[in-house]
């Protein structure tokens, strides 16, 4: 008890400055926690370093001015305003920088903070005898040493955040994750932008007291930073970064008292260490989840190599041995996947071995056709006969619908593949009642006509009739219809494509001979 006493309670006793400092560093973490996560939102983290650093040449320009002036040494509110217009001016050219050559953002910053920052470095060397200000005290900070008046102007500051976060939410949150539809509906995202500016300086004024110039960003984004990695809503990000915030700075001024550092730095490493643990630790985005989840997952190329196994004989269950002679995987791998695909009802464990289940043999077919018009698409563009198999097996793997469908739309929609081997039709659009075009017809598929193109130059079909479709004729290039009148339609590829027709219940005719 008395460990305790003295490790968290005697720092306190020992003078009021250190709860002044915790008052002081929470009112500054809170403004700077919140404005922080637009900054990270909107990927700005840079700018808050550029502010920061642009800072110098403010207060030395808005010293120089009182003193040479109104001959006061050290005025707090010329040395503030001064940084304030300094952090404007740096945001407004790199604007201008980045708007008018094809200098990037990032690289703009980088050329403009470090260009001012160093004028304001060289202000302070030339006037060195008429300046009289604790530059270090700058670079580093001390929260140990605010005054009262500091203290106000922190605290108002904290206040204006706050009001301005509130007021502004819905135009806040809009611009940062979706700037077009904040324009679309008459958020002007520059005028955002230029108020976001304006939080920004303000808080890195006050906080630079804190932490100093040098270490501010670490202010401003890492509490920010953490809270993203915990949270899907601005609303309980905004709040979780205050708290983290606010945490960083009092483990931060107690390890400035127990082991003797700067206080500024200390805030800083509190708050990276706060950030290093829930980067490790988080339950959704944690590197510690994200490892447990790759390792829990069954990759999706072992589930379709599982399936094209289990299809080559439907009609028995095949036994694990079997699955691992065929499928390239750690056996712990293969029995993961074979877990998750029965936990999606993709397999069925039987005391003979596994078998597809209905909906596995949907899957097993989708990835057939998929292979099958790889192969014939390979076959056309001139692939080696000898490597169409194992092309194919890669590429069926993309997964990609859209692309199968497309390849099979512009080789015509092949029925065979270059080894003979039929490829299954689309069994997600050929179902009774769909409107499809005639292309996708397959022999013996029963179909209305409900809509003719205009291109179409034909006067045998009308819109209503229904039509049976037969075998394909000329290497599969020419298709053939039968009619109401018992006439036989013939169209090309493109003319079938401008056939529009409702799939017919049953779906399925016996053609005539």
């Amino acid at each position: 008890m008395n460990f305790l006493y003295d490790l968290f309670v005697e720092p306190l006793a020992s003078g009021g400055y250190l709860l002044r400092a915790m008052f002081a560093g929470s009112l500054v973490a809170i403004a700077s926690s919140m404005i922080g996560c637009f900054i990270v939102l909107r990927r700005m983290a840079f700018l808050g370093d550029a502010i920061s650093h642009s800072m110098l040449a403010g207060v030395v320009g808005g010293y120089l001015v009182m003193k040479l002036i109104a001959g006061e040494e050290a005025h707090f509110g010329a040395m503030i305003l001064g940084a304030l217009l300094a952090g404007f001016v740096t945001v407004l050219l790199i604007g201008f920088v980045s708007r008018s050559s094809r200098i990037k953002d990032d690289t703009a910053i980088g050329i403009m903070y470090t260009g001012i920052f160093a004028f304001g470095g060289a202000m302070a060397s030339v006037f060195s005898s008429e300046i009289h200000v604790d530059l270090m005290h700058m670079v580093m900070g001390d929260v140990l040493v605010v005054d009262a008046q500091r203290l106000w102007m922190m605290g108002t500051v904290t206040a204006i955040v706050l009001f301005v976060v509130i007021l502004f939410y819905r135009q806040l949150q809009l611009t940062s994750f979706d700037p077009i539809m904040a324009a679309s509906v008459g958020v002007s995202a520059t005028l955002v932008g230029y108020l976001l500016t304006a939080c920004t300086s303000l808080v890195v004024v006050s906080a630079v007291s804190i932490v100093g110039i040098i270490q501010v960003v670490g202010l401003l984004i890492t509490p920010a930073a953490a809270a993203y990695l915990l949270c899907n809503r601005l609303s309980r990000m905004l709040m979780l970064s205050a708290v983290l915030g606010v945490s960083s700075v009092v483990l931060g001024i107690y390890a400035s008292a127990w082991f003797n550092i700067g206080a500024g730095s200390s805030i800083v490493m509190a708050g990276t260490v706060q950030f290093m643990t829930i980067l490790a630790f988080a339950p959704h985005n944690g590197l510690l989840a994200g490892t447990i989840r790759r390792w829990r997952q069954a990759p999706q190329h072992i589930i379709e190599d599982v399936l094209g196994c289990l299809r080559r004989d439907e009609t028995h269950a095949t036994r694990f041995e079997t699955i691992r002679a065929y499928v390239h995987a750690h056996p712990a791998m293969l029995r993961r996947v074979l877990q998750r695909m029965m936990s999606l009802s993709l397999l069925q464990q039987t005391p003979e071995g596994y078998i597809l289940t209905e909906a596995g043999h949907l899957e097993a077919r989708r990835l057939m056709r998929a292979h099958r018009i790889w192969e014939t698409y390979l076959q056309r563009v001139g692939m080696p006969e000898e490597t169409l198999h194992d092309r194919a097996h890669l590429l069926e793997h993309l997964n990609d619908e859209a692309t199968v469908d497309y390849l099979d739309d512009r080789l015509g929609h092949p029925t065979r593949d270059p080894h003979g081997q039929e490829i299954p039709e689309d069994f997600v659009d050929l179902v009774p009642g769909a409107e499809v075009k005639a292309s996708l017809l397959r022999d013996g598929h029963r179909a209305a006509v409900t809509a003719i193109l205009d291109d179409l130059k034909s006067d045998q079909v009308a819109v209503g009739d229904l039509i049976v479709a037969g075998p394909r004729e000329q290497d599969d290039t020419i298709w053939t219809f039968r009619l109401p009148s018992g006439e036989k339609l013939k169209l090309d590829h493109d003319a079938a494509d401008l056939l529009i027709v409702r799939l017919a219940d049953p779906l399925h005719e016996p053609h005539p001979n």
